[in-house]
């Protein structure tokens, strides 16, 4: 923690040096993206994409989930989404799944979540997926499979489906691999994740 402390009592002496890009970010933000991913401190959506600050909108819950839209039950996840597409106007919105996802291997090897009955809740809601019985499974499939899942569910926010049919909102899904960091895209027209 201590490493943090020091960053951040000196960050301002780094900001002041980027004092025009820093001052543009007091006046507004004006994201490209909306970008959806994981809680997992493992993937860090500026270090993947090479964005600075401004330019990603950014939601993490466990597991990358989007919870279908549900009024009128408030959730923070609609609100962010909401926001970002209504307000901020971004053009695209990315759902980005990672290899080794504890949550998807969670529900595909069916494992035993009544000690963390917040998580099992979630994630019983948050998925399609099923268990396989196969615990030593390669998560690339199910993984891939819960991105494209989580953009369907992003399709029932009355905001998201209106942009999209306007030609105004791009929606994505990406596959990160922890252990290469390689970044796959959802080709439609292949059905398959491709490098990008």
């Amino acid at each position: 923690m201590q490493a943090f402390i020091d960053h951040a009592r000196t960050f301002r002496h780094r900001a002041a040096r980027d004092a025009d890009a820093f001052g543009r970010l007091a006046a507004g933000q004006s994201p490209q993206a909306l970008f959806i991913t994981c809680s997992d401190s493992r993937i860090i959506p500026s270090v993947v994409t090479g964005a600075r600050p401004g330019d990603l909108f950014e939601m993490r819950t466990a597991g990358n989930i989007v919870p279908p839209y549900r009024p009128p039950v408030p959730s923070a996840e609609a609100a962010t989404i909401e926001y970002a597409v209504e307000v901020l106007r971004v053009a695209h919105i990315v759902v980005c799944g990672h290899s080794h996802c504890g949550a998807v291997g969670a529900v595909v090897r069916g494992e035993d979540l009544t000690a963390v009955p917040a998580v099992r809740d979630w994630l019983s809601d948050g998925t399609s997926l099923t268990p396989d019985g196969e615990p030593g499974h390669d998560l690339a499939v199910p993984v891939q499979r819960h991105v494209l899942d989580q953009l369907d569910r992003l399709r029932t926010h009355p905001s998201v489906a209106r942009r999209v049919d306007q030609g105004l909102l791009g929606l994505h899904g990406w596959f990160y691999e922890v252990h290469t960091g390689a970044v796959l895209s959802h080709r439609p027209g292949t059905d398959a994740f491709l490098p990008l």
